[in-house]
């Protein structure tokens, strides 16, 4: 017997050599790793090297390895040229649906169902890369974010409504953009909390919800007066200015008596970014299509040319 077959304990269960170890009794086995399981390391560690020859996987010094932090690999490998080269590839695809868009009036991509599927589809891919952040994938807006599927427009429904807030945005850095301020009436101490409080009545009182008739007569007085030439006497709004109607239950910040007294005692200043500078003409012509289509748009014989 060897000397260390003579140094280790077998044990009397298995039959295996014990280690030696031992913890509160309990011995470690000797048990050898089975052999598929050493095959498939072996091989592991072949195709690493093999993989490190070919594709990019070391780092390196600049200088040591090209104009790279990296070693290149045979087959000169990059993921980024692979993405590039998809990226140009459906460019090129998108082209001819992108060349029939152009001129086309909502009317007519209607009735084209390869075009209206590819505006679909166009406009799907900006808006939910763009725009499902703030107004939620489907569109269907949050608290704050606008609600792009009914027929609920500050600054209009329209195709060309629709693509001019795009292009400009709301209250953005656009020298042209879309602009309406909402005075801060508690924080600017315009209105006492008991004033708000009345023209909150009142205001609910315009969407059918019943209050207190002497604070709803309070209220009117003080609408009249404050909030009258943006909302209309009616409290229609006025979409030039973008100034919400206040006859429906529509609301964008919430529409519970606390709800709309945070709303007038802090004067909510919402921002939408241009997308003029950032997206490609024909690109703005997809996605404003798509929010019209797919939502309560008007006035449908407006096209992208804006005839």
């Amino acid at each position: 017997m060897s000397e260390h077959d003579e140094t280790r304990e077998t044990d009397a269960h298995s039959g295996t050599e014990t280690t030696g170890h031992e913890w509160d009794g309990i011995k470690e086995l000797d048990t050898p790793l089975p052999r598929w399981w050493l095959y498939i390391f072996y091989a592991s560690c072949v195709w690493a090297v093999i993989y490190w020859v070919l594709m990019p996987a070391w780092p390196a010094l600049p200088g040591l390895a090209g104009e790279t932090d990296h070693t290149r690999g045979l087959r000169n490998h990059s993921e980024r040229a692979n993405v590039a080269e998809a990226l140009d590839a459906l460019a090129e695809q998108r082209a001819v649906g992108f060349a029939a868009l152009e001129g086309a009036s909502i009317g007519e991509i209607e009735n084209d169902p390869e075009l209206l599927g590819f505006v679909l589809a166009a406009g799907e891919t900006v808006f939910r890369d763009r725009c499902g952040t703030c107004h939620g994938v489907g569109g269907q807006g949050f608290v704050g974010y606008p609600n792009l599927n009914d027929d609920v427009w500050l600054w209009g429904g329209s195709y060309d409504d629709i693509r001019h807030t795009l292009q400009v945005g709301i209250r953005s850095e656009h020298p042209d953009t879309r602009f309406s301020q909402m005075p801060a009436f508690g924080r600017d101490e315009l209105l006492s909390r008991a004033e708000i409080g009345e023209v909150t009545d009142y205001v609910l009182s315009l969407s059918g919800t019943s209050a207190d008739a002497g604070a709803i007569s309070r209220g009117q007085a003080i609408y009249d007066s404050q909030c009258a030439s943006c909302h209309m006497a009616d409290g229609r709004g006025d979409r030039a200015q973008g100034a919400p109607s206040l006859t429906d239950q529509d609301w964008l910040y919430g529409g519970s008596r606390e709800q709309i007294m945070a709303s007038i005692h802090r004067g909510p200043y919402g921002v939408m970014p241009a997308w003029e500078d950032r997206l490609e003409e024909t690109t703005l012509d997809a996605l404003a299509a798509y929010v019209f289509l797919r939502g309560g748009g008007e006035d449908a014989t407006a096209g992208p040319t804006g005839q």
